[in-house]
């Protein structure tokens, strides 16, 4: 196998394709530092994809989501089942690198080769985050991983942008704490196919049960009624119950013929995403370098020019978006 600089696209793309640990290391490296040969390998190894299960936790932050992600592992390794983990980390502003590392819960696993665990840093990733981690999961599904975690650190909107391309959503929560309170109110509750209460010991377990069930009433009428599941991940309590209700949305989405459709959906959604997300940041740098372009800005400012516009006008000259009168644009 190749040396840590004798990489090439053919070398790289095979030692994916069989599930080398260096060269999953290599490849999801590139994807973080949007290096080039990124981009080529990924779309060496696409043809390949569409195995891996994907499935993706957010929550707030310290409710035991890489707690439940390592017991889920330990669950699934019974059954001979490999697995990916992507962890997206808060980034150390002194290295830019994952601030928590590859997550010392999921230490455990670190020597089994069934499975592949990444954490991957914030930093860089402002607008492309999804991006990055979708990268990621296509280079682990073309190595043949069964099922693929993408493990977020929040509930913020860059969290949500992540696990939009995830096939089973899952939301952990943790009674009597007051971000779990906040996620609820702020209608993160639309998003999971599958709920873990975890810390079931705490005294306030059922309460919040019970608090989940009321306001997924009034979500309206769903296809699919998320299930709700009370764990306590370090003892691997409610783990077996909590997996076979991500079996069976599985099931519900395959039976359906939802599983294909949420797919295409994620990856179209996707393909606009970070084509907003350049497009933007394309249109930034113009702008920036373009005085007659500042001088529009200016005039918005000091309220020359309406905002609307100027932005026909940035379109126009950018983007040659409007100059038909018939383009939406105008």
């Amino acid at each position: 196998m190749a040396g840590r600089r004798d990489w090439t696209r053919d070398t790289l793309a095979d030692g994916v394709r069989n599930g080398d640990r260096r060269a999953l290391a290599r490849a999801i490296t590139l994807v973080e530092n949007g290096d080039p040969l990124a981009y080529d390998l990924v779309s060496d190894v696409y043809p390949a994809t569409g195995h891996a299960y994907a499935i993706g936790l957010t929550g707030p932050p310290g409710v035991g989501k890489s707690s439940l992600v390592s017991a889920l592992i330990r669950l699934v390794r019974e059954r001979d089942t490999t697995v990916g983990v992507v962890s997206v980390d808060p980034s150390s502003p002194f290295t830019q690198g994952a601030l928590l590392g590859d997550r010392i819960r999921l230490s455990d696993h670190f020597l089994d080769p069934g499975v592949f665990i990444r954490s991957m840093g914030t930093r860089g990733h402002l607008g492309g985050l999804a991006e990055a981690t979708l990268q990621a999961l296509l280079i682990l599904d073309a190595a043949r991983k069964d099922i693929v975690f993408l493990e977020t650190v929040g509930t913020g909107q860059s969290e949500v942008e992540v696990i939009g391309i995830a096939d089973t959503v899952l939301l952990v929560l943790m009674p009597g704490s007051g971000d779990s309170v906040q996620a609820l109110k702020a209608g993160i509750m639309e998003i999971p196919d599958v709920i873990a209460i975890n810390k079931s010991d705490h005294p306030a377990a059922k309460t919040m049960l019970n608090e989940v069930r009321s306001i997924l009433t009034l979500g309206g009428d769903r296809e699919w009624k998320p299930a709700i599941v009370l764990t306590e991940a370090t003892r691997g309590e409610g783990v077996p119950e909590l997996w076979e209700k991500i079996e069976a949305h599985r099931a519900y989405l395959e039976e359906s013929g939802q599983l294909e459709e949420r797919r295409a959906r994620n990856l179209a959604g996707e393909v606009f995403s970070v084509a907003s997300a350049r497009a933007k940041r394309h249109l930034e740098s113009v702008v920036r370098d373009d005085p007659e372009l500042r001088r529009l800005l200016d005039e918005v400012q000091s309220r020359q020019l309406d905002p609307l516009s100027a932005v026909r006008e940035i379109l126009e000259k950018v983007f040659h978006i409007g100059s038909d009168p018939d383009s939406p644009g105008t």
